[in-house]
């Protein structure tokens, strides 16, 4: 390996983990009752699981950059590298997409009109969070797309006609096909709610719309439209000549995108159901729905992934051995 591609590596890896300081840091503060940059600090009091979750999250990111440049990293187990790595590569690569259309919608559009009554996170902690996110993700990223090259550099120069016609072929098919059907689901959901539709969404959230959310979930159906597409394309062999890292960079994003958000929705809104009493922000059964859609739609993908990539790992280590023999 050349000292340069090791360097950056390195470079991409601590500056991954140097973005997450100021992230844990706000997330400590909060945790430890400091609402710092909170103009509700009784909400802060309300989001403690949340909190939590998203301190532990940004710390698996830690934990994997150093995977990334650490020789424990290339022994670990490929599975306990990929999949947080792959629900990882979703989150922040969502943001890294919706980020820029956000900022340039406020450039062309101009700011929305904050309510005055609305009592939320000061305009410095967007800047500081999400400015984190982003270096992080491009940092984390680039390390890893580094270590997946040193890792699996084989597997990765693979042709899409190379994936063997195993005895699975047809269940990766039939899953692939359920998987698209859910994802043209969530499309059409979530372009609904993009283009300012309030169908199904909780009362209170209905009430706060904003563009972020609109941009979100606009994103999110491309996303779904992308893993959709690119796994029909490598399961029924779609250009078999044409190299199996495109259509594979495009399932690993939006599959881990779908999957990622997907199960942050429903463990953040879905754990906040009202009760019978509170009719008017109860919450209906599309919303829900739709986010059960996007994690289901990601596992079958992560599964037909498995599969495949599995047996093609198998058939390549089975003629290495017959080479040597």
């Amino acid at each position: 390996m050349r000292i340069n591609e090791h360097v950056l590596r390195a470079g991409a890896a601590w500056t991954a983990v140097a973005a997450t300081g100021p992230y844990l840091t706000l997330k400590l503060l909060w945790l430890t009752g400091h609402p710092v940059g909170a103009d509700d600090p009784g909400g802060m009091d309300r989001l403690w699981l949340v909190n939590l979750l998203t301190f532990g999250m940004d710390a698996i990111a830690v934990a994997l950059a150093l995977a990334f440049v650490r020789p424990w990293g290339r022994r670990a187990p490929a599975g306990l590298v990929a999949f947080p790595m792959w629900v990882a590569t979703g989150l922040l690569g969502t943001i890294l997409v919706a980020l820029p259309l956000y900022l340039l919608s406020l450039l062309v559009l101009g700011p929305e009109r904050a309510d005055p009554e609305d009592k939320g996170i000061g305009d410095w902690v967007f800047l500081v969070v999400y400015g984190g996110f982003a270096v992080q993700g491009l940092a984390l990223l680039t390390a890893f797309a580094l270590y997946a090259r040193r890792r699996w550099a084989g597997l990765l120069r693979e042709r899409i006609g190379d994936l063997p016609d195993s005895p699975t072929l047809s269940v990766q098919r039939s899953l692939a096909c359920v998987a698209a059907l859910l994802a043209a689901g969530v499309t059409a959901g979530r372009v609904y709610w993009a283009l300012g539709g309030t169908a199904g969404l909780p009362q209170d959230m209905a009430d706060s719309r904003n563009r972020g959310v609109a941009v979100m979930n606009g994103v999110t159906a491309v996303m779904a439209v992308a893993a959709a597409t690119a796994l029909l394309v490598l399961v029924f062999r779609f250009r078999p000549g044409r190299r199996l890292l495109g259509p594979l960079l495009v399932v690993w994003t939006a599959a881990g995108s779908l999957f990622g958000w997907g199960a942050w929705q429903v463990v953040v809104f879905g754990a906040t159901t009202t009760r019978v009493t509170e009719l008017r922000t109860a919450v209906p059964g599309l919303m829900p729905l739709v986010e059960a859609a996007q994690v289901v739609a990601a596992v079958l993908v992560l599964a037909v992934g498995a599969m495949a990539l599995t047996e093609l790992a198998a058939r390549r280590r089975t003629a290495a051995v017959e080479s040597r023999g």
